[in-house]
């Protein structure tokens, strides 16, 4: 614990209860919660609600989406730099040689143990801002399962760590709800975690996030993309919306645009949401469609698109010397990208490398095994044939 004048106050808390297997009782415990809801508020300078007019053109269908003299807005412009982080990566890789897939694997027996951390990012902006904070934490959950998963594990089990300057208990209450809502949809156990309340660390009513995910997975049926070949199939499961990556860029767009979060915003369905609801969509938690993916045969390579975009993701997957060719007509863009586009005048490659842009996850898998995975999703499982493997390196877009 920390000294009186900076003290961290720890609510060990027990996990609540999960449709996965029993675990091993926690010795945590979590305090009662309490909350003044918020309404979803308006942007400064903006008055009712007003529709938004996306254009057709977008990254995903081939133009650039920027007109006039303009210079376009960037990630790093944002103020993160992916370069800085990859760069990190490669240089942690010299300390510890094994890290570098979605997930961590350990031996434990005839399994590996597969592990995976994450957060929200500035998500959590929106969240404060919008008061929707019953969702982030499925957000929370997806972004590590999600990894974990592309090994082909099954999760099972998920800790978070929830910090705080001063603990509203009915906030944190909300939070934890969607973290074990998304539990639930990724079938694994909330098995405890950490509530930190730090005086003075986080401006009053913010919090942080971050989150633990553990499977497992038989040792001869891991899959690390190392038989995949040239003429493979890419098949792409689409996303909600923008997840939980590229908010920082997302949010100074929305800052350009003058817009409120209770403006109105097309689907692609013909409905009408708000800024604000459609980029708190929560991640969708693809274990469940992914794994029954595998038990069909055939898959090779999976690849989480997260941060990085298509363009840095897909290769993670790939042996040397191979590369990714994606259809973008073969989808369809969700309008929240086209809106982001125009406003801040993005060119497609930083699109690419930041957005997911529809699709949240890839899977890599034999020509002979194509139809029948394609075949068997529909409705809110559909699935897309966006590429297919070709030789040479990085992802060319076509």
């Amino acid at each position: 614990m920390a000294a009186a004048a900076d003290r961290l106050l720890h609510l060990l808390r027990a996990a609540p209860a999960s449709p996965a297997p029993a675990a091993v009782p926690s010795s945590r415990t979590r305090a009662t919660f309490y909350h003044q809801p918020r309404s979803l508020r308006l942007a400064a300078g903006a008055s009712g609600m007003r529709r938004v007019a996306v254009a057709c053109s977008s990254a995903g269908a081939g133009g650039s989406g920027v007109e006039g003299d303009e210079e376009g807005m960037t990630y790093k412009g944002a103020g993160v730099d992916i370069d800085a982080g990859t760069e990190l990566v490669r240089r942690i890789g010299r300390l510890a040689p094994a890290i570098g897939g979605f997930g961590g694997l350990f031996p434990f027996g005839d399994q590996f143990l597969v592990a995976g951390t994450d957060g929200v990012g500035t998500k959590l902006k929106l969240a404060f801002e919008t008061g929707i904070h019953d969702t982030i934490g499925i957000d929370l959950v997806a972004m590590s399962v999600n990894d974990i998963v592309t090994s082909g594990a099954k999760p099972l089990f998920f800790l978070d760590y929830y910090a705080t300057s001063k603990l509203d208990v009915d906030l944190a209450e909300k939070v934890i709800k969607g973290i074990v809502d998304g539990c639930r949809q990724s079938d694994c156990a909330l098995l405890g975690g950490e509530t930190a309340e730090m005086p003075d660390f986080y401006k009053e009513g913010e919090y942080d996030l971050s989150g633990f995910a553990v499977g497992a997975v038989k040792k001869d049926k891991v899959i690390d993309g190392k038989n995949i070949m040239e003429g493979d199939i890419i098949i792409g499961l689409p996303s909600s919306g923008v997840h939980s990556n590229g908010f920082s860029l997302a949010r100074r767009v929305l800052e350009k645009s003058g817009l409120s979060l209770n403006d109105q915003l097309p689907r692609n369905d013909g409905m009408i949401t708000t800024v604000g609801e459609a980029l708190m969509a929560p991640t969708v938690i693809y274990v469940k469609q992914v794994l029954e993916i595998i038990n069909k045969g055939g898959v090779k390579g999976i690849a989480h698109i997260t941060g990085g975009g298509f363009t840095d993701n897909i290769p993670r997957v790939f042996p040397s010397g191979l590369g990714a060719k994606i259809f973008t007509a073969a989808w369809e863009v969700p309008p929240v990208f086209r809106w982001i586009q125009e406003v801040g005048k993005i060119e497609d490659a930083e699109m690419r490398r930041t957005f997911n842009m529809g699709i949240g996850m890839v899977l890599v898998v034999s020509k002979e095994a194509a139809d029948g995975i394609l075949e068997g999703t529909h409705g809110p499982n559909h699935a897309y044939r966006i590429g297919e493997v070709i030789s040479g390196e990085g992802v060319h877009y076509v």
